[in-house]
């Protein structure tokens, strides 16, 4: 059992072609190219209706407000969709929730329709 003692040389790492997609820049220009319009447009930001009419409360007996803020199948919609302010937005759900307690609301949507 005689060890080698001989060394190896290191191998060399292996070169990469040369024109590969990363070296060169054969790419025309990316502000040049047709159809590359930027599309801008400006979001136009939601505004809480309870704040801008300065209503006082939120009335639970109110369903045709309440209505409003309640999809088909009977979820409450969110602040980002409502765009309502937290303050009314808690008004809304309280307010949805003594509505469902009371039945004049539906807890779900109907589901044969």
């Amino acid at each position: 059992m005689a060890e080698n003692t001989e060394s190896r040389p290191a191998a060399a790492p292996a070169a990469r072609p040369a024109g590969g997609p990363r070296e060169g820049g054969s790419r025309p220009p990316r502000e040049g190219r047709p159809g590359d319009r930027k599309k801008r447009f400006q979001v136009r930001r939601k505004v809480c209706r309870f704040c801008v009419d300065k209503t006082p409360f939120i009335d639970y007996k109110d369903l045709k407000t309440l209505k409003f803020f309640v999809t088909e199948r009977g979820k409450i919609l969110p602040r980002r969709i409502s765009g309502n302010c937290a303050r009314h937005q808690r008004e809304i759900t309280v307010a949805i929730q003594r509505c469902r307690n009371i039945a004049l609301l539906p807890f779900s949507g109907d589901r044969n329709a």
